[in-house]
């Protein structure tokens, strides 16, 4: 699958759409024209908006503006988990708050979307209470509550902008390459070993061209992404009844020591401080 372009329907009537959608088992690498503010709540999972490529622990509040590409954020997950979507039509910025002096803190905040923006501390969980009684509101109150939403993001000061640059769909449409292969090959041989020259012969490049490549698609080299995604996978099995040694070897690490160092580093923690934090 190349990069795809959802369609989003709107029902007439209103200026959003909210639902709950459950695509753990698919890939869905793909972009629209609309806003979309994304809450999921799990124990672990990836966070790939554009360049920008990460894991969440428990839950995550992202508001990603119009054609960034992202990934579904419940893609892989082995885990119970909750997710809602909100999606607004693009003009809702031009057509509803631009020319409003009281919206001003939200437009700016619907500006930098551009880029990305994940939400922490008590402004994202105050946000994410909101935003699930929004879900049994209609009409009116649901749109009140709804900018309610945005301007507390709007003036919240704990987050984190996920990408440096634009990352709009208009630098992808031109890419003949498919990151789901590439995910595809990670996700099956991460427990193994993965050759950098393997991939780039499957997809038809030398292997510099597909360093190049990926290094632009996700500002990270192959060997980088490879232990996040493993790293990633440590955390799901360390919240399982699963020794550090045996998840060592299950992600695909021979030595100890070098798990140990690598997962403190991504983490800023070691596996048995982090599996003591949510295994009571």
């Amino acid at each position: 699958m190349k990069i795809q372009k959802e369609n989003v329907a709107i029902e007439p009537g209103h200026s959003f759409r909210i639902f709950s959608p459950s695509l753990r088992n698919y890939f869905y690498w793909h972009f629209h024209q609309e806003y979309e503010l994304i809450y999921i709540e799990g124990l672990t999972g990836i966070r790939h908006v554009g360049q920008h490529i990460d894991s969440f622990m428990e839950s995550d509040l992202v508001l990603i503006g119009p054609n960034i590409p992202h990934l579904n954020f419940d893609y892989g997950l082995k885990t119970d988990y909750q997710q809602i979507v909100v999606q607004l039509k693009e003009s809702f910025l031009t057509d509803t708050l631009a020319n409003t002096p009281e919206f001003t803190m939200i437009s700016q905040l619907f500006k930098r979307s551009v880029y990305g923006i994940s939400f922490q501390g008590e402004s994202k969980n105050l946000a994410i209470k909101l935003l699930k009684d929004v879900q049994v509101l209609n009409g009116f109150q649901r749109l009140i509550k709804m900018l309610e939403i945005f301007n507390l993001l709007a003036n919240s000061r704990d987050y984190l902008v996920l990408n440096q640059t634009d990352t709009s769909v208009s630098l992808f449409l031109n890419d003949k390459l498919r990151m789901a292969s590439i995910y595809e090959y990670i996700h099956q041989k991460y427990h193994e070993h993965t050759d950098v020259n393997e991939l780039a012969d499957k997809l038809g490049l030398s292997t510099a061209a597909f360093c190049r490549y990926f290094k632009r698609q996700t500002n990270m080299t192959f060997t980088e992404f490879v232990n996040q995604y493993r790293i990633n996978q440590a955390k799901t099995l360390l919240l399982q009844d699963n020794t550090i040694s045996e998840v060592c070897c299950s992600v695909g690490f021979q030595s100890l020591s070098y798990f140990n160092k690598l997962f403190k580093t991504l983490t800023g923690q070691g596996p048995l401080a982090f599996k003591k934090q949510f295994v009571k």
